[in-house]
């Protein structure tokens, strides 16, 4: 109960998303793919977001956005609440790709993605990251390698 109340003080004081709402879709683009990719049902939604909300961390460093500490605590806190860690066994990097791209954060066909940047709850809504840093986060989460 407490979260949805939590979740609706964030979504009337952003109704736009263009500030503090954004940290409540950290992990959904990666998270929507896995649903997506597996078929909806398999996994709960909170379970796909998990595991995409690690990548979303992973990428940020990746992108000397945050510390590696960040991620760690991330990791800690997802793993402690048992919580998936990993991609659904199966998905490849290309599969991810493919999902994404259809995604509805997709803006004038660039792929825009909820990051965290600076201190521990700072997230952004960008389009604006270099590309491989996305490959090599899909890459290092994917079981099946993409060719």
């Amino acid at each position: 109960e407490r979260s949805c109340i939590n979740k609706a003080e964030v979504v009337i004081a952003d109704e736009r998303e263009g500030g503090v709402r954004a940290t409540l879709n950290l992990g959904h683009t990666f998270g929507h793919a896995m649903e997506t990719g597996q078929g909806y049902g398999v996994w709960l939604h909170g379970e796909a977001v998990s595991a995409g909300m690690l990548m979303a961390a992973r990428m940020s460093e990746k992108l000397g956005w945050i510390e590696p500490s960040i991620t760690e605590r991330a990791r800690k806190l997802l793993a402690d609440a048992k919580l998936p860690l990993q991609p659904p066994a199966g998905m490849s990097a290309q599969q991810f790709r493919d999902l994404m791209a259809v995604d509805k954060k997709v803006l004038d066909g660039k792929l825009r993605l909820i990051l965290l940047k600076g201190e521990l709850g700072g997230c952004v809504v960008t389009g604006d990251f270099d590309p491989k840093a996305l490959d090599e986060t899909l890459d290092e989460f994917c079981t099946e390698k993409s060719s």
